[in-house]
């Protein structure tokens, strides 16, 4: 049984498919990960279905796959295996492409009877507002997973559901400006607002904690503000190192610490640095933070920035080409919160001057960001980013091995080292594998032949000059 477009009988199936898993997923999640994929065939017992990238593909297949598989199942008693693949879009296959929705925050759960002065988690105390406004747009649905982040993103995810408290107690989340810190921590509460909303949680930045700490000293209230933030179910401290150097808000923050903790309430608090480094922090608070789960949030890698932008511009609804993000992520290493910025900044560039987008219009945007520092491109560096384009290893720039999946790199990369440096022919040839000149001078020949016959390498070639010049 073969399909060869989305009709009849298997069309209505996969559409069944893809509702039933949108409705366990939730609709931001759907969006950002299955939205793109499309039916390719199905063929005996088995379906194909395609995504548009590697990482898409990957990405599915971890944490779809088995579900993908079991719906198939339920809706056709044939279908045993589910195959996931790297493939175009074919026309009348794929899910039609919709403006993606605006984000709302979850409804406010409803408030509990007053209770000793306390309310709900929004408000828990008639006085006194406690939690900070929460950010709509960062929920778990929304956070991108990476290598990077799995350990924090688990953790949080254990937090959120309620489960024993016991090695995550507090849980103490840090790593560098613009990781995603704040994002796990306002998913968090959204999310415990809504699994659970008669549970009271408090969030703030450790800034806002030290002003209302002052301010309720200050309005004799300060009986009334320790009493109502110890009686609150979670409370959620956001960028701890503000508190160095203030001693009186830290003796405050350690005394409700030690009052919450005793009475098996959740603590999560997140800074820049480990507890052990955060000098300027009393050392029995130090103690007290890192005696739970610490969880660290390292810098980002080219595959997990590959999967932010990708997810950023579903959750718009537009269209960047795979060579622009590809850019973008080899080039703004710095943090999400840039990477992000980048993107909102081609995006409405194009929509402005009324551009689609490409290389070009995105180099021309960021070039503040992208400004290129007085250096050297070196055959090494090269060598070393057109192994990682290509996905081969780096030692077969000069190894003997003939394979076109090797060579063809191998040649771009010796082009482009005569096009960036300015090293001698017989000089690039000793760079790869002690090869003659004449080798070199046919790769380059061969390289600028091929780049005017085929468009997909010398976009290729092109996007490894911008990258290595920039």
């Amino acid at each position: 049984m073969l399909v060869s477009r989305i009709d009849g009988e298997i069309g209505g199936q996969w559409a069944r498919v893809r509702g039933r898993l949108r409705d366990e997923v939730g609709e931001v999640e759907y969006r950002t990960w299955l939205r793109q994929m499309t039916l390719a065939e199905v063929n005996e017992d088995e379906v194909t279905i395609v995504l548009p990238t590697r990482f898409l593909r990957d990405w599915v297949r971890a944490h779809y796959g088995d579900r993908l598989r079991a719906l198939w199942t339920a809706e056709n008693g044939r279908i045993r295996r589910v195959e996931l693949r790297i493939g175009a879009v074919q026309a009348g296959l794929a899910e039609p492409v919709m403006v993606a929705p605006t984000i709302t925050a979850p409804p406010p759960p409803p408030q509990r009877p007053a209770e000793n002065g306390r309310l709900d988690g929004a408000r828990v105390d008639p006085r006194i507002e406690l939690t900070g406004p929460l950010d709509a747009r960062f929920t778990f649905g929304t956070f991108v997973v990476g290598k990077p982040n799995e350990f924090a993103y688990a953790c949080a995810r254990r937090v959120a559901e309620g489960g024993p408290l016991t090695g995550f107690n507090p849980l103490f989340l840090y790593g560098g400006v613009g990781l995603g810190k704040t994002h796990l921590m306002h998913a968090i509460a959204w999310a415990i607002r809504e699994r659970a909303p008669v549970r009271s949680v408090a969030y703030m930045s450790a800034e806002k904690f030290m002003y209302r700490f002052i301010a309720a000293i200050r309005s004799h209230n300060s009986v009334e503000f320790k009493e109502t933030l110890r009686g609150v179910d979670v409370l959620m401290i956001d960028d701890l190192q503000f508190l160095i150097g203030k001693d009186s808000t830290q003796e405050e923050f350690f005394h409700t610490f030690n009052a919450l903790v005793d009475a098996g309430k959740q603590i999560v608090v997140s800074a820049d640095k480990s507890p052990s480094d955060l000098s300027g922090i009393e050392e029995r608070l130090r103690t007290r933070l890192g005696c739970g789960m610490v969880a660290d949030i390292h810098a980002t890698t080219y595959e997990l920035r590959i999967g932010i932008l990708q997810a950023k511009a579903a959750l718009q609804g537009v269209s960047v080409p795979q060579k622009v993000m590809e850019f973008m992520a080899h080039k703004i290493t710095t943090n999400v919160r840039d990477l992000e910025g980048a993107l909102n900044r081609v995006v409405a560039h194009a929509q402005l001057v009324g551009r689609p987008i490409t290389l070009e219009s995105t180099q021309e945007v960021l070039h503040d960001l992208l400004r290129a520092h007085d250096r050297r491109v070196t055959i090494e560096e090269i060598q070393k980013r057109v192994a990682e384009h290509f996905s081969i290893r780096l030692t077969d720039m000069s190894s003997a091995r003939r394979a076109r999946a090797v060579a063809r790199p191998r040649q771009i990369a010796m082009f482009l080292a005569k096009q960036l440096t300015s090293r001698s022919l017989p000089e690039i040839g000793r760079k790869f594998g002690n090869r003659d000149h004449t080798t070199v001078m046919h790769a380059c020949s061969r390289v600028a032949e091929l780049m005017q016959k085929d468009p997909a390498l010398a976009e290729d070639v092109e996007l490894l000059r911008r990258m290595l010049e920039s």
